[in-house]
């Protein structure tokens, strides 16, 4: 509809990426002049309502911030609480903490492939309209995504919101024979896996370029998951280019800072000053050289260059192949674990609590979580700070939406009209998965043009 010389156009809730916001787009003269990604749900609290709560709460509280990626929500705070109270897990815990989490990245990575941005490539409004064109890829991911929540229904208790992972460990720790029908299970999945990789790296991508700094994980020797230091990838940085540079954990707030803006719910944050990208692209410029070896054999024959010598992937429409790179990768390591696997003596180890503040990082499937508690003598809170994946890349997506847009209309030929600046800006957004709350909805598309 037109009112006042700008041209307006409305699309109301769309499926396929998690949560519910607007993207308000106005133009003038072919020219961006605004991109907001507007986060309109209401703010969900937990980090109030944490405050006064006990310390061995927190991991069971806060894996209710997300359905799809409640591990990491788990595993964060539980390191966040056992470094302020002076515990390290290790040993075969630890190796359980990380197989439980490879069992997320297995199932959250391969729906988003799948059901939420595969459709994209090919046209589709939905994954059941690609089902009908491409039924053996969706019944491959389906299959892929059923290996990570086995894992979690093993390990977790049910696959989602675990109800078996507490501070210290576990409730309860399964014998090697539990372990064996995943071990299984997951040899099936890594062939799947490496058939995604090779489907999607089929794909039609098109020329694109995120140019920010890149923010993930560094835990030299292995791809960072469960573990590590905060790394960054300079702006700009490509293949053979500037080093990655690493800061400590406790840092992270000097270097991340967190502000509001009018126009969502969801804080903004900026690295050193600028926006950045955090999330698989990230993840693997950083560490893509730790990959397991059939996930870097599947990743340089996907195009996506070899990370051991440098390569970096910064075209978000590719992120899709990188994802695919990660399942196989995530399916590996969990077969390592599973056929290296010896009992603990016990399912946890004791985690006192004391005066103090502790602070952690991990890499959910969507990029980089933070938690930091402080807590009085007796364990209770005072203090509790979480920094999750989609609000730091918020920026992100913004300028890059900018430039997707502004790239299309500087294109020559024909200008762009709404219907082709919609689906450009529904495909930029997807491309990120963000995960705006639990629930199934995109936005509300406005586009102003004067």
């Amino acid at each position: 509809m037109s009112h006042r010389g700008s041209r307006v156009l409305r699309l109301n809730a769309l499926a396929r990426v998690e949560g519910e916001a607007a993207l308000h787009l106005t133009v003038h003269d072919r020219t961006v002049a605004e991109a907001q990604l507007r986060i309109y749900e209401p703010p969900r609290f937990f980090e109030a309502f944490l405050v006064g709560r006990g310390h061995g709460e927190p991991p069971d509280i806060t894996s209710r911030i997300c359905g799809i990626c409640p591990v990491a929500y788990q595993m964060t705070a539980c390191q966040a609480i056992e470094r302020a109270c002076g515990v390290t897990v290790d040993g075969p815990l630890a190796e359980l903490r990380r197989l439980l989490y490879c069992g997320e990245w297995i199932e959250s990575q391969s729906l988003h492939i799948h059901l939420l941005h595969a459709p994209d490539f090919f046209g589709h409004p939905s994954a059941v309209e690609l089902a009908r064109e491409h039924r053996g890829a969706v019944e491959r991911g389906l299959r892929i995504k059923q290996a990570g929540n086995a894992i979690m229904e093993r390990l977790g208790g049910r696959a989602i919101h675990p109800i078996n992972v507490r501070l210290g460990g576990f409730y309860r720790v399964p014998a090697p024979a539990e372990l064996a029908p995943l071990a299984e299970r997951l040899r099936r999945a890594h062939d799947d896996a490496l058939e995604t990789v090779r489907w999607v790296a089929g794909f039609d991508f098109p020329d694109a370029d995120y140019d920010g700094p890149l923010l993930a994980m560094r835990d030299p020797g292995r791809y960072a998951i469960d573990s590590g230091t905060p790394a960054v990838m300079a702006a700009g940085a490509g293949s053979n280019s500037a080093p990655v540079r690493g800061f400590p954990v406790a840092e992270f707030e000097r270097h991340v800072v967190e502000r509001q803006v009018p126009h969502s719910t969801a804080l903004v944050s900026e690295l050193d000053g600028h926006h950045y990208l955090t999330g698989s692209l990230a993840r693997y410029a950083v560490s893509g050289r730790w990959l397991h070896p059939s996930a870097l054999d599947a990743a340089r024959a996907a195009g996506l260059g070899d990370p051991a010598t440098g390569a970096v992937c910064r075209n978000p429409f590719r992120s899709i192949v990188v994802r695919a790179v990660e399942v196989a990768h995530a399916v590996a390591e969990a077969l390592r674990i599973i056929d290296a696997y010896e009992p603990p003596s016990r399912p946890y180890v004791a985690v006192p609590p004391r005066p103090a503040t502790g602070c952690a990082a991990t890499e959910a499937p969507r990029g980089l979580l933070y938690h930091r508690y402080a807590m009085a003598a007796d364990g209770t809170l005072t203090l509790a700070r979480i920094v999750p994946p989609t609000a730091q890349n918020q920026a992100a997506i913004e300028y890059d939406l900018r430039r997707q847009v502004q790239s299309r209309l500087d294109a020559p030929g024909e200008p762009a009209g709404d219907e082709e600046l919609t689906a450009l800006c529904e495909r930029a957004v997807r491309n990120h998965d963000p995960c705006i709350s639990c629930s199934a909805h995109f936005l509300d598309l406005t586009v102003e043009r004067g």
